[in-house]
Protein backbone atom coordinates (compact mmCIF):
# COMPACT_ATOMS: atom_id res chain seq x y z
CA UNK A 1 0.00 0.00 0.00
CA UNK A 2 1.54 3.18 -0.16
CA UNK A 3 1.48 5.68 2.03
CA UNK A 4 0.04 8.74 0.06
CA UNK A 5 -3.51 7.39 -1.13
CA UNK A 6 -4.80 7.94 -4.97
CA UNK A 7 -8.12 8.76 -4.01
CA UNK A 8 -9.61 11.08 -0.77
CA UNK A 9 -12.93 11.23 -0.24
CA UNK A 10 -13.05 14.79 -1.02
CA UNK A 11 -12.48 14.20 -4.40
CA UNK A 12 -14.86 10.74 -4.79
CA UNK A 13 -18.43 10.50 -5.21
CA UNK A 14 -20.21 7.74 -2.78
CA UNK A 15 -21.73 5.43 -5.52
CA UNK A 16 -25.05 5.29 -6.44
CA UNK A 17 -27.09 3.47 -4.07
CA UNK A 18 -28.81 1.47 -6.64
CA UNK A 19 -25.92 -0.37 -7.87
CA UNK A 20 -25.30 -2.12 -4.32
CA UNK A 21 -28.43 -3.34 -4.73
CA UNK A 22 -29.02 -7.09 -5.89
CA UNK A 23 -32.13 -7.86 -4.72
CA UNK A 24 -34.05 -7.32 -8.20
CA UNK A 25 -31.17 -9.20 -10.28
CA UNK A 26 -31.62 -11.69 -7.27
CA UNK A 27 -35.23 -12.16 -7.65
CA UNK A 28 -34.63 -12.14 -11.50
CA UNK A 29 -32.49 -15.46 -11.42
CA UNK A 30 -35.03 -16.68 -8.81
CA UNK A 31 -37.53 -16.44 -10.88
CA UNK A 32 -35.14 -17.90 -14.23
CA UNK A 33 -34.80 -20.97 -12.25
CA UNK A 34 -38.51 -21.42 -10.92
CA UNK A 35 -39.56 -21.10 -15.01
CA UNK A 36 -36.91 -23.85 -15.72
CA UNK A 37 -38.31 -26.42 -13.46
CA UNK A 38 -41.71 -25.56 -14.71
CA UNK A 39 -40.89 -26.17 -18.41
CA UNK A 40 -39.77 -29.23 -17.67
CA UNK A 41 -35.69 -29.06 -16.20
CA UNK A 42 -34.92 -31.79 -14.16
CA UNK A 43 -32.27 -29.44 -12.61
CA UNK A 44 -31.45 -25.74 -13.43
CA UNK A 45 -29.35 -22.42 -12.62
CA UNK A 46 -28.89 -18.75 -12.94
CA UNK A 47 -26.27 -16.22 -12.84
CA UNK A 48 -26.69 -12.39 -12.88
CA UNK A 49 -23.83 -10.49 -13.75
CA UNK A 50 -23.52 -6.77 -12.86
CA UNK A 51 -20.71 -4.64 -14.63
CA UNK A 52 -20.24 -0.87 -14.08
CA UNK A 53 -16.89 0.76 -15.45
CA UNK A 54 -15.84 4.33 -15.73
CA UNK A 55 -12.55 5.69 -17.34
CA UNK A 56 -10.17 8.41 -18.96
CA UNK A 57 -7.19 8.38 -21.15
CA UNK A 58 -5.35 11.18 -21.90
CA UNK A 59 -1.81 12.21 -24.26
CA UNK A 60 0.04 14.80 -24.12
CA UNK A 61 -2.35 16.42 -21.43
CA UNK A 62 -5.38 16.34 -23.91
CA UNK A 63 -8.26 14.26 -22.75
CA UNK A 64 -8.07 11.06 -25.52
CA UNK A 65 -11.11 9.16 -24.39
CA UNK A 66 -14.00 9.05 -21.68
CA UNK A 67 -15.76 6.38 -21.06
CA UNK A 68 -18.91 5.14 -18.97
CA UNK A 69 -20.65 1.87 -19.24
CA UNK A 70 -23.38 0.27 -17.09
CA UNK A 71 -24.97 -3.16 -17.40
CA UNK A 72 -26.86 -6.08 -16.35
CA UNK A 73 -26.93 -9.68 -17.93
CA UNK A 74 -28.25 -13.05 -17.25
CA UNK A 75 -27.83 -16.54 -18.19
CA UNK A 76 -29.35 -19.83 -17.44
CA UNK A 77 -28.34 -23.48 -17.26
CA UNK A 78 -30.81 -25.90 -17.49
CA UNK A 79 -30.31 -29.78 -17.30
CA UNK A 80 -32.91 -32.38 -18.77
CA UNK A 81 -31.24 -35.78 -17.43
CA UNK A 82 -27.66 -35.42 -18.92
CA UNK A 83 -27.89 -32.84 -21.15
CA UNK A 84 -27.24 -29.34 -20.66
CA UNK A 85 -27.91 -26.18 -22.52
CA UNK A 86 -26.84 -22.46 -21.44
CA UNK A 87 -28.95 -19.10 -22.75
CA UNK A 88 -28.38 -15.96 -21.58
CA UNK A 89 -29.77 -12.14 -22.13
CA UNK A 90 -29.57 -8.67 -21.28
CA UNK A 91 -33.13 -7.61 -21.95
CA UNK A 92 -36.21 -9.70 -19.70
CA UNK A 93 -39.45 -7.98 -20.04
CA UNK A 94 -43.01 -8.87 -19.91
CA UNK A 95 -43.49 -13.11 -20.17
CA UNK A 96 -39.44 -13.16 -21.49
CA UNK A 97 -38.51 -15.51 -18.31
CA UNK A 98 -41.01 -18.01 -19.20
CA UNK A 99 -39.61 -17.68 -23.09
CA UNK A 100 -36.25 -17.81 -22.15
CA UNK A 101 -36.72 -21.09 -19.94
CA UNK A 102 -39.13 -22.34 -22.51
CA UNK A 103 -36.12 -21.97 -25.18
CA UNK A 104 -33.73 -23.25 -22.96
CA UNK A 105 -34.94 -26.77 -21.92
CA UNK A 106 -36.30 -27.13 -25.72
CA UNK A 107 -32.23 -26.64 -26.33
CA UNK A 108 -31.21 -29.02 -23.52
CA UNK A 109 -33.60 -31.72 -24.96
CA UNK A 110 -32.22 -31.86 -28.09
CA UNK A 111 -28.13 -31.64 -26.92
CA UNK A 112 -25.80 -34.62 -26.59
CA UNK A 113 -25.78 -36.37 -23.65
CA UNK A 114 -22.88 -35.74 -21.34
CA UNK A 115 -22.87 -37.93 -18.00
CA UNK A 116 -20.47 -35.57 -16.29
CA UNK A 117 -22.75 -32.25 -16.55
CA UNK A 118 -25.20 -31.28 -13.41
CA UNK A 119 -24.84 -29.52 -10.78
CA UNK A 120 -23.16 -29.47 -7.44
CA UNK A 121 -23.47 -31.81 -4.72
CA UNK A 122 -25.77 -29.79 -2.02
CA UNK A 123 -23.55 -30.88 0.55
CA UNK A 124 -20.32 -29.37 -1.02
CA UNK A 125 -22.02 -25.62 -1.30
CA UNK A 126 -21.12 -22.40 0.73
CA UNK A 127 -23.37 -22.28 3.71
CA UNK A 128 -21.54 -19.10 5.06
CA UNK A 129 -20.20 -16.32 3.17
CA UNK A 130 -16.93 -14.11 4.26
CA UNK A 131 -16.48 -10.59 4.33
CA UNK A 132 -13.52 -10.07 1.88
CA UNK A 133 -13.83 -6.16 1.88
CA UNK A 134 -14.24 -6.13 -1.79
CA UNK A 135 -16.21 -2.96 -2.30
CA UNK A 136 -14.78 0.17 -1.80
CA UNK A 137 -17.53 2.34 -0.54
CA UNK A 138 -16.05 5.24 -2.75
CA UNK A 139 -15.79 5.72 -6.58
CA UNK A 140 -13.42 8.76 -7.84
CA UNK A 141 -15.37 11.19 -10.07
CA UNK A 142 -14.44 11.76 -13.56
CA UNK A 143 -12.39 14.73 -12.77
CA UNK A 144 -10.61 13.31 -9.67
CA UNK A 145 -10.06 10.10 -12.83
CA UNK A 146 -8.84 12.99 -15.15
CA UNK A 147 -6.90 14.14 -11.91
CA UNK A 148 -4.85 10.82 -11.42
CA UNK A 149 -4.37 10.41 -15.59
CA UNK A 150 -2.99 13.71 -15.80
CA UNK A 151 -0.51 13.30 -12.58
CA UNK A 152 0.73 9.95 -13.72
CA UNK A 153 1.74 11.88 -17.12
CA UNK A 154 3.52 14.99 -15.85
CA UNK A 155 5.24 12.67 -13.32
CA UNK A 156 7.09 10.31 -16.02
CA UNK A 157 7.50 13.82 -18.57
CA UNK A 158 9.22 15.35 -15.43
CA UNK A 159 11.68 11.69 -15.66
CA UNK A 160 14.94 13.37 -17.62
CA UNK A 161 15.21 11.47 -20.72
CA UNK A 162 11.52 10.68 -21.03
CA UNK A 163 10.65 12.35 -24.57
CA UNK A 164 6.77 11.36 -25.41
CA UNK A 165 4.05 10.02 -23.84
CA UNK A 166 2.50 6.90 -24.77
CA UNK A 167 -0.97 7.70 -23.14
CA UNK A 168 -1.73 7.79 -19.28
CA UNK A 169 -5.25 6.09 -17.84
CA UNK A 170 -7.19 5.76 -15.12
CA UNK A 171 -10.31 3.85 -14.02
CA UNK A 172 -12.99 2.36 -11.85
CA UNK A 173 -15.19 -0.17 -12.36
CA UNK A 174 -17.85 -2.24 -10.11
CA UNK A 175 -18.71 -5.91 -10.82
CA UNK A 176 -20.90 -8.76 -9.13
CA UNK A 177 -22.59 -12.00 -9.93
CA UNK A 178 -25.59 -13.71 -8.22
CA UNK A 179 -25.94 -17.34 -8.34
CA UNK A 180 -29.47 -19.37 -7.91
CA UNK A 181 -29.60 -22.85 -8.03
CA UNK A 182 -32.51 -25.58 -8.31
CA UNK A 183 -30.51 -26.86 -5.29
CA UNK A 184 -31.03 -24.23 -3.02
CA UNK A 185 -28.11 -21.87 -3.53
CA UNK A 186 -28.57 -18.88 -3.50
CA UNK A 187 -25.21 -16.09 -3.20
CA UNK A 188 -24.19 -12.86 -4.29
CA UNK A 189 -21.27 -10.72 -3.88
CA UNK A 190 -19.62 -7.40 -5.62
CA UNK A 191 -16.36 -5.84 -6.00
CA UNK A 192 -14.54 -2.88 -6.89
CA UNK A 193 -11.75 -2.11 -9.05
CA UNK A 194 -9.66 1.10 -9.59
CA UNK A 195 -6.93 1.41 -11.67
CA UNK A 196 -3.83 3.69 -12.70
CA UNK A 197 -1.53 3.49 -16.22
CA UNK A 198 1.19 5.55 -17.81
CA UNK A 199 3.69 4.50 -20.75
CA UNK A 200 6.37 6.68 -21.37
CA UNK A 201 8.71 6.74 -24.55
CA UNK A 202 12.57 8.13 -24.20
CA UNK A 203 14.87 8.62 -26.63
CA UNK A 204 14.71 10.18 -30.15
CA UNK A 205 14.12 8.74 -33.85
CA UNK A 206 15.02 4.92 -34.03
CA UNK A 207 16.79 4.56 -30.96
CA UNK A 208 12.87 5.19 -28.83
CA UNK A 209 12.03 2.84 -26.24
CA UNK A 210 8.97 2.41 -24.40
CA UNK A 211 7.96 0.91 -20.47
CA UNK A 212 4.98 1.38 -18.43
CA UNK A 213 3.92 1.28 -15.22
CA UNK A 214 0.25 0.08 -13.70
CA UNK A 215 -1.67 -0.27 -10.34
CA UNK A 216 -4.45 -1.84 -9.86
CA UNK A 217 -6.74 -2.47 -6.56
CA UNK A 218 -10.31 -2.83 -5.65
CA UNK A 219 -9.95 -0.27 -2.71
CA UNK A 220 -8.45 3.78 -4.08
CA UNK A 221 -6.75 3.72 -0.84
CA UNK A 222 -4.35 0.96 -1.43
CA UNK A 223 -3.47 2.10 -5.36
CA UNK A 224 -0.08 3.47 -5.76
CA UNK A 225 0.03 7.12 -6.43
CA UNK A 226 -0.27 8.72 -9.76
CA UNK A 227 2.94 10.31 -9.29
CA UNK A 228 4.61 7.25 -8.47
CA UNK A 229 3.12 5.24 -11.54
CA UNK A 230 4.47 7.93 -13.58
CA UNK A 231 7.91 8.14 -12.55
CA UNK A 232 8.44 4.71 -12.45
CA UNK A 233 7.41 4.27 -16.41
CA UNK A 234 9.61 7.51 -17.03
CA UNK A 235 12.73 5.76 -15.20
CA UNK A 236 12.14 2.13 -17.06
CA UNK A 237 11.95 3.42 -20.22
CA UNK A 238 15.20 5.71 -20.15
CA UNK A 239 16.92 2.52 -18.50
CA UNK A 240 16.17 0.66 -21.76
CA UNK A 241 17.86 3.21 -23.62
CA UNK A 242 20.49 2.04 -25.90
CA UNK A 243 20.18 -1.73 -25.76
CA UNK A 244 22.90 -3.75 -27.20
CA UNK A 245 23.06 -7.62 -27.92
CA UNK A 246 24.69 -10.80 -26.59
CA UNK A 247 26.13 -13.89 -28.02
CA UNK A 248 24.02 -16.93 -28.04
CA UNK A 249 24.99 -18.46 -24.37
CA UNK A 250 23.75 -20.36 -21.56
CA UNK A 251 23.76 -18.61 -18.37
CA UNK A 252 21.46 -17.84 -14.51
CA UNK A 253 18.49 -15.57 -15.50
CA UNK A 254 16.57 -13.29 -13.27
CA UNK A 255 12.90 -13.02 -13.60
CA UNK A 256 11.49 -9.60 -12.38
CA UNK A 257 8.54 -9.86 -10.56
CA UNK A 258 6.37 -7.98 -12.73
CA UNK A 259 7.37 -10.91 -15.20
CA UNK A 260 8.03 -13.69 -12.32
CA UNK A 261 4.11 -14.54 -12.24
CA UNK A 262 4.19 -15.69 -15.97
CA UNK A 263 6.46 -18.87 -14.69
CA UNK A 264 3.34 -19.12 -12.19
CA UNK A 265 1.17 -19.00 -14.71
CA UNK A 266 1.93 -21.49 -16.41
CA UNK A 267 1.92 -24.13 -13.69
CA UNK A 268 -1.79 -22.94 -13.27
CA UNK A 269 -2.58 -23.46 -16.62
CA UNK A 270 -0.99 -26.72 -16.68
CA UNK A 271 -2.62 -28.28 -13.64
CA UNK A 272 -6.35 -26.66 -14.92
CA UNK A 273 -8.68 -29.77 -14.61
CA UNK A 274 -9.85 -29.51 -18.23
CA UNK A 275 -6.57 -29.64 -19.77
CA UNK A 276 -5.90 -32.65 -17.58
CA UNK A 277 -9.15 -34.32 -18.64
CA UNK A 278 -8.01 -33.57 -21.94
CA UNK A 279 -4.89 -34.88 -21.92
CA UNK A 280 -3.41 -31.88 -22.77
CA UNK A 281 -1.07 -30.57 -19.90
CA UNK A 282 2.42 -31.86 -19.80
CA UNK A 283 2.05 -32.30 -16.52
CA UNK A 284 -1.34 -34.89 -16.72
CA UNK A 285 1.28 -37.56 -15.20
CA UNK A 286 2.94 -35.66 -12.77
CA UNK A 287 0.52 -35.08 -9.58
CA UNK A 288 2.16 -35.77 -6.38
CA UNK A 289 5.51 -35.18 -8.34
CA UNK A 290 8.63 -33.15 -6.87
CA UNK A 291 8.50 -30.51 -9.48
CA UNK A 292 10.13 -27.76 -7.53
CA UNK A 293 12.84 -27.34 -4.54
CA UNK A 294 12.14 -28.37 -0.75
CA UNK A 295 10.14 -25.50 0.54
CA UNK A 296 8.68 -24.20 -2.62
CA UNK A 297 5.41 -23.45 -2.40
CA UNK A 298 2.45 -22.03 -4.78
CA UNK A 299 -0.91 -20.90 -3.19
CA UNK A 300 -4.28 -20.27 -4.40
CA UNK A 301 -6.34 -18.34 -2.20
CA UNK A 302 -9.52 -17.05 -2.85
CA UNK A 303 -9.76 -15.67 0.19
CA UNK A 304 -7.61 -12.82 0.58
CA UNK A 305 -9.04 -9.82 1.83
CA UNK A 306 -9.14 -7.02 -0.86
CA UNK A 307 -7.86 -9.49 -3.02
CA UNK A 308 -7.97 -8.87 -7.08
CA UNK A 309 -9.62 -12.23 -7.71
CA UNK A 310 -11.44 -13.04 -4.63
CA UNK A 311 -14.81 -14.22 -4.21
CA UNK A 312 -16.78 -16.06 -1.32
CA UNK A 313 -17.85 -19.01 -3.40
CA UNK A 314 -17.09 -20.45 -7.03
CA UNK A 315 -19.42 -20.13 -9.62
CA UNK A 316 -21.29 -23.18 -8.81
CA UNK A 317 -21.92 -21.95 -5.50
CA UNK A 318 -19.16 -24.41 -3.91
CA UNK A 319 -17.01 -22.73 -0.77
CA UNK A 320 -13.93 -21.83 -1.50
CA UNK A 321 -10.76 -22.33 0.29
CA UNK A 322 -6.83 -21.52 0.58
CA UNK A 323 -4.94 -24.58 -1.70
CA UNK A 324 -1.75 -25.17 -1.81
CA UNK A 325 -1.06 -26.67 -5.69
CA UNK A 326 2.70 -27.00 -4.50
CA UNK A 327 3.22 -27.48 -1.50
CA UNK A 328 7.43 -28.36 -0.11
CA UNK A 329 7.86 -28.35 -4.12
CA UNK A 330 5.62 -31.24 -4.87
CA UNK A 331 2.45 -30.91 -7.13
CA UNK A 332 -0.66 -31.54 -4.77
CA UNK A 333 -3.81 -30.79 -6.57
CA UNK A 334 -5.18 -29.96 -9.61
CA UNK A 335 -7.62 -26.89 -10.46
CA UNK A 336 -11.52 -28.62 -10.47
CA UNK A 337 -15.05 -27.79 -10.78
CA UNK A 338 -17.59 -30.04 -10.83
CA UNK A 339 -17.91 -31.65 -14.12
CA UNK A 340 -13.77 -32.52 -14.41
CA UNK A 341 -13.76 -33.21 -11.46
CA UNK A 342 -16.57 -36.13 -12.07
CA UNK A 343 -14.73 -36.95 -15.30
CA UNK A 344 -11.59 -37.44 -13.10
CA UNK A 345 -13.07 -39.22 -10.82
CA UNK A 346 -12.23 -36.44 -8.03
CA UNK A 347 -14.23 -34.31 -6.31
CA UNK A 348 -14.42 -30.17 -6.73
CA UNK A 349 -11.54 -27.76 -5.84
CA UNK A 350 -14.17 -25.27 -5.75
CA UNK A 351 -12.63 -23.31 -8.52
CA UNK A 352 -15.30 -23.46 -10.70
CA UNK A 353 -15.72 -20.02 -13.40
CA UNK A 354 -18.58 -18.98 -15.29
CA UNK A 355 -20.14 -16.26 -17.52
CA UNK A 356 -23.35 -15.66 -18.40
CA UNK A 357 -23.63 -17.28 -22.12
CA UNK A 358 -21.30 -20.11 -20.74
CA UNK A 359 -21.39 -23.63 -18.62
CA UNK A 360 -18.45 -23.79 -15.61
CA UNK A 361 -14.97 -24.25 -16.17
CA UNK A 362 -12.05 -24.63 -13.93
CA UNK A 363 -9.89 -21.54 -13.30
CA UNK A 364 -7.53 -19.65 -10.14
CA UNK A 365 -8.49 -17.04 -7.76
CA UNK A 366 -5.35 -15.16 -6.23
CA UNK A 367 -1.89 -17.31 -6.60
CA UNK A 368 1.32 -16.38 -5.20
CA UNK A 369 4.47 -18.41 -4.62
CA UNK A 370 5.45 -17.54 -1.21
CA UNK A 371 9.11 -15.77 -0.91
CA UNK A 372 11.99 -17.23 -0.11
CA UNK A 373 15.27 -15.79 2.39
CA UNK A 374 17.41 -13.77 0.00
CA UNK A 375 16.83 -10.85 -1.51
CA UNK A 376 17.33 -9.90 -4.69
CA UNK A 377 20.65 -8.57 -4.62
CA UNK A 378 21.79 -11.97 -2.91
CA UNK A 379 20.02 -13.63 -5.18
CA UNK A 380 22.44 -12.71 -8.40
CA UNK A 381 25.10 -11.66 -6.28
CA UNK A 382 27.32 -14.89 -7.36
CA UNK A 383 26.27 -14.38 -11.11
CA UNK A 384 29.56 -13.66 -13.41
CA UNK A 385 27.32 -13.43 -16.67
CA UNK A 386 23.58 -13.43 -16.56
CA UNK A 387 20.41 -12.07 -17.94
CA UNK A 388 17.53 -9.89 -15.99
CA UNK A 389 14.49 -10.27 -17.60
CA UNK A 390 11.89 -7.12 -17.14
CA UNK A 391 9.77 -7.67 -20.18
CA UNK A 392 8.29 -10.40 -22.16
CA UNK A 393 7.23 -10.90 -25.53
CA UNK A 394 4.98 -13.29 -27.43
CA UNK A 395 3.62 -16.83 -26.44
CA UNK A 396 5.80 -19.29 -27.23
CA UNK A 397 5.12 -21.76 -24.57
CA UNK A 398 3.79 -25.19 -25.22
CA UNK A 399 1.29 -26.43 -22.83
CA UNK A 400 1.41 -29.57 -24.00
CA UNK A 401 4.95 -30.51 -23.65
CA UNK A 402 6.50 -27.51 -21.44
CA UNK A 403 8.87 -26.11 -24.09
CA UNK A 404 9.55 -22.35 -23.28
CA UNK A 405 10.49 -20.38 -25.87
CA UNK A 406 9.98 -16.37 -25.42
CA UNK A 407 11.02 -13.16 -26.47
CA UNK A 408 12.89 -10.91 -23.77
CA UNK A 409 14.07 -7.71 -22.83
CA UNK A 410 16.21 -6.44 -19.45
CA UNK A 411 19.45 -6.40 -18.38
CA UNK A 412 23.10 -8.08 -18.99
CA UNK A 413 24.38 -9.25 -15.20
CA UNK A 414 28.12 -8.54 -14.78
CA UNK A 415 29.75 -9.91 -11.70
CA UNK A 416 26.40 -9.69 -9.63
CA UNK A 417 25.20 -6.26 -10.98
CA UNK A 418 22.91 -4.55 -13.84
CA UNK A 419 24.75 -3.39 -16.44
CA UNK A 420 23.66 -2.41 -19.99
CA UNK A 421 20.17 -2.59 -21.33
CA UNK A 422 19.87 -6.12 -23.74
CA UNK A 423 16.76 -6.16 -26.23
CA UNK A 424 15.96 -8.34 -29.02
CA UNK A 425 16.89 -12.15 -27.24
CA UNK A 426 14.85 -14.91 -27.36
CA UNK A 427 15.05 -17.21 -23.99
CA UNK A 428 14.89 -20.97 -24.16
CA UNK A 429 14.41 -24.12 -22.03
CA UNK A 430 12.23 -26.39 -20.68
CA UNK A 431 9.63 -25.98 -17.81
CA UNK A 432 10.43 -29.08 -15.90
CA UNK A 433 13.99 -27.73 -15.80
CA UNK A 434 12.81 -24.27 -14.76
CA UNK A 435 10.84 -24.91 -12.49
CA UNK A 436 13.39 -27.72 -10.83
CA UNK A 437 16.00 -25.25 -10.19
CA UNK A 438 13.87 -22.09 -9.31
CA UNK A 439 14.75 -20.05 -6.03
CA UNK A 440 12.85 -17.11 -4.87
CA UNK A 441 13.94 -13.67 -3.53
CA UNK A 442 12.05 -12.10 -0.52
CA UNK A 443 10.35 -9.54 -2.09
CA UNK A 444 7.00 -10.87 -2.64
CA UNK A 445 3.94 -8.38 -2.79
CA UNK A 446 0.28 -8.24 -3.99
CA UNK A 447 -0.45 -6.62 -6.92
CA UNK A 448 -1.62 -9.12 -9.90
CA UNK A 449 -3.68 -11.59 -9.97
CA UNK A 450 -0.84 -14.31 -10.05
CA UNK A 451 2.05 -12.80 -7.88
CA UNK A 452 5.97 -14.00 -7.35
CA UNK A 453 8.93 -12.70 -5.78
CA UNK A 454 11.81 -12.23 -8.02
CA UNK A 455 13.07 -15.39 -8.93
CA UNK A 456 16.00 -17.11 -10.36
CA UNK A 457 16.24 -19.68 -12.78
CA UNK A 458 19.67 -21.87 -13.80
CA UNK A 459 21.10 -22.12 -17.38
CA UNK A 460 18.39 -20.70 -19.77
CA UNK A 461 19.58 -20.49 -23.36
CA UNK A 462 19.72 -17.03 -24.70
CA UNK A 463 19.67 -16.62 -28.52
CA UNK A 464 21.29 -13.75 -29.12
CA UNK A 465 23.39 -12.42 -32.17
Amino acid sequence: MNSSPAASLSSSTSVDQGLFDQSALSELAQRLVDAALKAGADQADAVAVRGVSHGVELRDGRMQESERSEGDDVGLRVLVGRRQAVVSTNDITGDGVARLAERAVAMARVAPDDKYVGLADPSLLARDVPQLDMLDPQTPSTAELERRARAAEEAAMAVKGVSKSGGASASSGIGGMVLVTSTGFHGAYLRSSQGISMTAIAGEGTGMERDYEYTTAPHGEDLMSPETVGRVAGERAVARLAPRKVETCKVPVIFDPRVAGSLVGHLIGAINGASIARKTSFLKDRLGDKLFRDGVRIVDDPLRKRGLRSQPFDAEGVAVKELAVVDDGVLTSWLLDCATARELGLTTTGHAHRGVSSSPSPGAYNVHLEAGTLSPAELMSDIKQGFYITDLIGSGVNGVTGDYSRGAAGFWIENGECTYAVSEVTIAGHLFEIYKTLTPANDLSFRYGVNAPTLRIEGLTIAGR
